[in-house]
């Protein structure tokens, strides 16, 4: 292992915690050497759980054994193979949640097939044992079971065995929403089972986990507006569960609905007005539930809303007459697990006219290589890097982050904003100023030969203007004060995880100062 490496491997784990180094290496140790099956023998379920589906997921099953996920569609031929790898984990993930018994299309009979043949096939389950899956699962499975009345002793039997295996392996190793999920599942399966001994450990873990992951603001600490709405979602799921079923536990000491109303603050700040969000950091298109749906559905368990300003989150939103702006002004994080974060650091999103203009491209892959590694990028953000694209942050590795920039906040104002970060070897500043439906953005990278990145949304077809020093796009005119090159280039924009399309995006070339401006006249 080379110098450079070790470096790199030494910046990633210097922030990790005891705890995830403690327990990687435990239930390394314990599951190589003193493996177990989870087989204690369940007493017979008296009561119905009772459930509603107020939210549907999008159809993910067919018939004939046909699943599409992540936009890819596969046929087995034959019987379902949970351990299908042929599109990467994060498929066979998906095909291991079972979220597909959630659509509105599929019939009890044919929900109850696929369980059991998940069953039947367990015992050479792979990806579908790791406590991530096993949460999710269990969630669709209870939720499923309990809406349809369905009681079967082998289905129950097989789901806590499950349970067993999750709680005591559970995700400390990662923490984050891996623990979070964790803990949402055992909530479910304390309530589905009677079991005293899941409630415990599910207050403990919400109790703990609730208190680190939500910011003061709402913001879920990963930072990924898309994980927020499915983090969101399972808590008004704990919520309706809990409310459909007040006799069987006490959830007085968990404050569930407070930190609800707090998420839906911060994800009303951070929808834009035609309903959709920013795609930063680890975020993409077709995944989450809509933030309108979550609101409706809030709503309809009393979570009265309210707006906090944003604050540690490290996001602030502005709006102007016809301009939306979201800007990234916050520390990568978490600290200790970083896996969703991007070097996007003083990056931002602008709509106009309730349509998107200046995008955050999104992502398309979790899968290691050259795309997810340009997608997690400075240079694939609309912010600035110096003129060899070197990264703000350094990531790697698919979901890991060395060095970090640290971000120093000089102005935070109602229709002003002004930052710098040390990511790079010089210090660079960005400031933000919206008024009279303008936007100024000016830019400064000491001593240093930069770039500016903007990412046009799809669509939108820029006109260059050489020498004013101008680009323009229908009602919108962007001019680039003392700038030393405008180029629009083509770039392959993510439409949803494995789906592109062809966008534009413009390069600015500067020495040390740039002055942005968006005149906009409707």
């Amino acid at each position: 292992m080379n110098l450079t490496k070790i470096k790199l491997l030494f910046h990633t784990v210097k922030y990790l915690r005891w705890e995830q180094v403690y327990y990687r290496m435990y239930y390394g140790v314990r599951n190589r050497f003193f493996a177990k099956n989870y087989t204690k023998k369940l007493k017979k379920r008296d009561t119905n759980l009772r459930w509603e589906s107020p939210i549907h997921y999008k159809t993910s099953y067919r018939n004939h054994h046909t699943f599409s996920f992540l936009n890819i569609e596969h046929t087995f031929e034959n019987d379902i193979d949970w351990n299908y790898a042929n599109y990467g984990k994060l498929w066979t993930y998906n095909l291991n949640y079972f979220d597909f018994l959630h659509q509105k299309e599929l019939n009890v009979i044919d929900g109850i097939s696929l369980i059991y043949n998940f069953i039947n096939a367990y015992d050479i389950s792979k990806d579908g044992r790791e406590p991530y899956p096993t949460s999710l699962r269990g969630i669709n499975w209870i939720k499923f079971l309990s809406y349809h009345k369905v009681k079967d002793e082998k289905i129950d039997q097989h789901l806590y065995n499950q349970y067993q295996l999750l709680i005591h392996n559970l995700e400390y190793h990662l923490l984050a929403n891996h623990l979070l999920e964790n803990a949402f599942s055992l909530f479910f399966a304390a309530y589905y089972f009677e079991d005293a001994h899941f409630f415990k450990k599910a207050k403990t873990l919400l109790n703990r986990e609730l208190k680190e992951q939500i910011h003061r603001d709402g913001g879920h600490f990963e930072l990924s507006p898309m994980y927020h709405q499915i983090l969101l979602h399972r808590l008004l799921d704990c919520i309706q569960l809990s409310e459909l079923n007040p006799t069987r536990f006490d959830t007085s000491s968990i404050e569930l609905k407070a930190y609800a109303a707090l998420m839906c603050s911060w994800l009303a700040q951070m929808t834009f007005n035609n309903g959709e969000i920013p795609l930063f950091n680890d975020s993409a298109k077709g995944i989450a539930v809509s933030s309108n749906d979550l609101f409706r559905y809030a709503k309809q368990l009393g979570i009265k809303s309210f707006l906090k300003p944003l604050s540690d989150s490290g996001y602030r939103v502005f709006e102007h007459d016809d301009l939306e702006l979201c800007v990234d002004v916050g520390q990568v994080g978490p600290s200790y697990q970083p896996g969703h974060a991007h070097a996007d650091t003083l990056s931002f999103v602008l709509y106009i006219a309730n349509k998107p203009f200046l995008i955050d491209p999104g992502i398309s892959t979790y899968e290691i290589g050259e795309q997810r590694s340009l997608e997690r990028a400075t240079k694939f953000h609309n912010t600035v890097t110096p003129i060899d694209e070197t990264n703000s942050s350094q990531v790697w590795a698919g979901f890991r982050v060395a060095k970090r920039a640290k971000i120093h906040m000089m102005f935070d104002e109602e229709k002003y904003l002004m930052a710098e970060h040390n990511g790079f070897s010089n210090v660079y500043q960005r400031s933000f100023s919206c008024r009279n439906n303008n936007l100024v953005i000016t830019d400064y990278l000491a001593k240093s030969k930069a770039k500016a990145h903007f990412y046009l949304a799809p669509g939108i077809e820029p006109m260059v203007i050489v020498n004013k020093g101008e680009v323009r796009c229908d009602a919108v005119t962007i001019r680039f004060s003392d700038n030393e090159g405008i180029e629009v280039v083509p770039y392959t924009c993510p439409n949803g995880y494995n789906q592109y399309q062809t966008a534009n995006k413009i390069v600015v070339l500067f020495n040390e100062n740039l002055i942005t401006t968006f005149e906009v006249n409707l």
